[in-house]
């Protein structure tokens, strides 16, 4: 059965996205930003708000799946502070019904908990980081979005979604009814998935547009990074025939799982690999991706204008 897509904007999945790297510094290392952006951060926050933000790092992981399931189904017209108002305002049982068809296994003490832990906290971080973030970013993702949804009608649900995320592919599965797509900046240039109970969100990064000609575009330099390996040609080449999994790749070339997860998530982040997701269980394959070695080869003439 064919799924639907939505393709939604919001200021919230920003707030949501920039606190989600600010607390966990979760995928820093490969993130544009960077890790100089954790610090420049911590200069600008008074040492009151690194010190009650502190603690939302060591809570778990999948309580942002709780949050970006109810930012997914949210008023659309709300903005950072109405949405957080609106968790403070519904009851226990209200805010629980929202969630708890896509997520079978939440417990109302659950959703209660994130809710009192996290509104607090994401107070003090849309006061004190976002609301000076620059408009420019969210006329970026408006942009971005409304060029999506013009797409979608031409392109359909799965071309859509692999030309958005450049290479995750999400084919028709049992029990698979939306696929809610957005856009962000902090994130960039990974995607990160949520999966539900026949839903899933997907988010897929937005480059921010270079502020000189002269210099190359983020987007090469991220395939001039990846191609500079030897180790990761050979792995593009290994999947070339087939679709493999981490475990395969590891057995089958006889390394270490961190090394080859390091490359296949460089190759990944430079559009050169497909993600097979497949199914709710989280489990993913990797293939070459033809357009990406089209892209790379765009991308450098136009650079160097031949």
């Amino acid at each position: 059965m064919a799924y639907h897509v939505k393709i939604d904007v919001s200021p919230i999945y920003e707030m949501l996205n920039s606190f989600l790297v600010y607390v966990t510094k979760k995928w820093i290392q490969h993130l544009d930003i960077g890790p100089e952006w954790i610090l420049d951060v911590e200069r600008k926050l008074s040492s009151n708000v690194r010190a009650a933000l502190a603690p939302a790092a060591t809570w778990p992981f999948d309580d942002f799946d709780v949050l970006f399931a109810w930012a997914a189904y949210k008023n659309t017209t709300l903005e950072n502070q109405d949405f957080l108002d609106m968790l403070t305002e519904l009851s226990a049982d209200e805010l629980f019904a929202r969630v708890s068809p896509l997520m079978p296994e939440l417990t109302i003490e659950e959703s209660t908990r994130i809710r009192n832990s996290y509104v607090p906290l994401l107070r003090l971080w849309d006061q004190h980081y976002c609301r000076n973030i620059s408009e420019d970013h969210r006329v970026w993702l408006e942009e971005d979005a409304e060029e999506k949804r013009i797409l979608l009608e031409k392109m359909g649900p799965e071309l859509l979604i692999e030309y958005a995320t450049a290479g995750v592919i999400v084919e028709p599965i049992a029990g698979l009814n939306e696929v809610i797509l957005f856009p962000t900046v902090h994130n960039r240039p990974i995607n990160m998935y949520c999966f539900y109970e026949g839903m899933m969100i997907i988010q897929y990064p937005v480059d921010i547009p270079e502020e000189s000609e002269d210099e190359p575009p983020t987007c090469l330099l991220r395939f001039t990074h990846a191609l500079a390996d030897p180790e990761r040609l050979r792995l593009l080449r290994y999947v070339s025939d087939e679709p493999k999994s981490l475990s395969e790749m590891c057995e089958e070339l006889g390394k270490e799982q961190d090394p080859v997860k390091d490359q296949v998530t460089a190759l990944r982040i430079a559009g050169l690999l497909r993600t097979h997701l497949l199914g709710s269980n989280r489990k993913e394959k990797y293939s070459i991706r033809p357009d990406g070695v089209s892209e790379l080869n765009m991308f450098l003439e136009s650079y160097i204008r031949i």
